[in-house]
């Protein structure tokens, strides 16, 4: 007979604070208003998948939605006729990206007039970028110089509600952080209300940013960027030409899932959430979503936070 020696495993019985903590969900947030990033559309398609985002979306009673503005201007008419039909068909308050690349001052202080005279009181002014990846930035020589010039422009048009741009991890430009939020001051010394941050997935990063945007004097709301990951190679190569890190643990939440393009959404909802609701428990009540012209996505996130319609909206039984 063969007499099998049994080993018992030491159990240490004693509380762990971490397992005793409530979930992060279990307390709903409360008092959070987000806003919504969408691009204008290229074809009758993307025009149409904007849209139902739009629609999708509008019952979640945001903030402000923004419209991008492309590269060197490039889709300037796509956005000035999107912000337009918002302005017409839904009670959404838009807010047009306008940057300095590829005009002049003349050029640019038209397009702010129009959009004043239009309704639209609420501008994201950015420096931007050059129509060429990787092409050093050059103002026009008519031009706005760079974000602050273009903000102190802005405000002798009109009384715009004014955001900017800021990167928690510095703008690939920027010598070093420390010239990057010098920089953020000078857009806020010039007259702008409010920053958005570049994308992020580290939120103690963020938090320690705020440390030296505090500490610069700069006491205007600074709302985090987030956008949910469902494409992990196309967000790591994006990533890194605006200088966001991807992280390795979030590499690994993606890795075998090419092909499974719902569980990526799935993990992609997750993530998202928990980085919000991080965020919150420091304090923070204002985010800012990048769609990509997604609304199921971003709604996903925003139910997880407590952000849901007045009234659910009609569909299938569970």
């Amino acid at each position: 007979m063969i007499k099998h020696k049994t080993e018992y495993l030491t159990v240490d019985r004693r509380p762990n604070v971490d397992l005793l903590r409530p979930s992060l969900f279990a307390a709903q947030a409360k008092d959070i208003d987000v806003s919504f990033e969408f691009f204008p559309p290229k074809t009758q398609k993307m025009e149409e998948a904007l849209w139902g985002s739009i629609r999708g979306l509008e019952p979640l009673n945001p903030h402000m939605v923004s419209v991008t503005y492309g590269a060197g201007g490039s889709t300037r008419e796509r956005t000035h006729a999107t912000i337009s039909r918002i302005l017409k068909e839904t009670d959404l308050v838009p807010a047009a990206h306008l940057t300095c690349v590829g005009a002049s001052r003349g050029e640019i202080d038209d397009i702010a007039q129009e959009y004043w005279d239009m309704g639209v009181r609420h501008i994201v002014a950015l420096r931007g970028d050059m129509p060429t990846i990787g092409q050093a930035y050059a103002p026009h020589e008519q031009g706005y110089i760079n974000a602050a010039d273009l903000v102190s422009g802005l405000k002798k048009i009109g009384d715009f509600h004014l955001s900017v741009a800021a990167y928690p991890e510095s703008h690939p430009d920027s010598a070093d952080s420390q010239a990057d939020i010098d920089n953020l001051k000078r857009k806020i010394d010039s007259g702008a209300d409010q920053v958005i941050t570049q994308y992020f997935f580290d939120v103690d990063m963020y938090f320690r940013f705020m440390d030296k945007v505090l500490a610069a004097g700069i006491n205007v709301p600074v709302i985090p960027g987030i956008m949910p990951v469902t494409n992990f190679a196309q967000a790591k190569n994006f990533s890194a030409r605006c200088g966001t890190t991807m992280p390795k643990w979030l590499e690994s939440l993606f890795d075998g899932l090419d092909g499974r393009p719902e569980i990526r959404r799935h993990v992609a909802a997750t993530v998202a959430a928990e980085q919000c609701m991080r965020l919150y428990q420091g304090g923070v009540k204002k985010f800012h979503f990048y769609t990509l012209n997604r609304s199921e996505l971003t709604a996903t996130i925003c139910h997880f936070l407590g952000v849901r319609p007045e009234k659910e909206p009609e569909g299938e039984n569970a």
